[in-house]
């Protein structure tokens, strides 16, 4: 159906905010462009890949959720955790509900069921790309930090604290002494 063709173009269309859409808790720390959701997105799903076969779990479903789980971001913007006390969370269900409800019933389903899965962390694919998200925030501290922005700590302790996956924590552990460029120099 054209409407389906539409309503499919226009949501690709709203996705494509991600890209410009920048985490915006690292201006906090002085970073002058911190890179986007969909950069943050990318890289957060091939690390849910990476845990998730580590684990025992499904590594496809595990980078879905985590492919999804900022889309609503093009509606809300990136809120760093200190809106938390002026702003209510924006429920990510709703928005991905309200995001959707033109899309056709198989690609709104879809989408919708990785939002609600990633957000119940029931299955171990979702604490697989929850655990990628802190990672993925991990690592881009370290990265952050490696080029002379002072202020990571916290986001390094958050992310370490937020990991639940054995994989995660092993990862976590080594990649805060870790340079950046280490893969380069094997």
């Amino acid at each position: 159906m054209p409407e389906d063709a539409e309503a499919l173009a226009e949501f690709g269309y709203e996705l494509g905010l991600l890209i410009r859409v920048r985490r915006s808790g690292w201006w906090h720390a002085g970073v002058r462009d911190p890179e986007s959701v969909a950069e943050h997105s990318m890289r957060a799903a091939q690390l849910a890949a990476l845990i998730a076969v580590e684990e025992g779990a499904d590594p496809a479903r595990a980078a879905l959720l985590a492919l999804w789980h900022d889309t609503q971001e093009t509606r809300t913007g990136d809120l760093p955790h200190t809106a938390a006390a002026y702003v209510a969370k924006p429920d990510p269900r709703q928005i991905t509900a309200d995001q959707t409800a033109r899309l056709p019933e198989r690609s709104g389903a879809m989408v919708r069921g990785a939002v609600d899965e990633y957000e119940a962390r029931e299955t171990l694919e979702a604490r697989c790309a929850k655990d990628a998200d802190q990672l993925e925030m991990l690592l881009q501290a370290v990265e952050y930090r490696d080029v002379g922005v002072r202020r990571t700590a916290g986001w390094i302790d958050s992310a370490r604290k937020g990991l639940r996956t054995e994989t995660g924590r092993r990862i976590a552990e080594v990649a805060v002494n870790l340079s950046p460029l280490s893969w380069r120099d094997r």
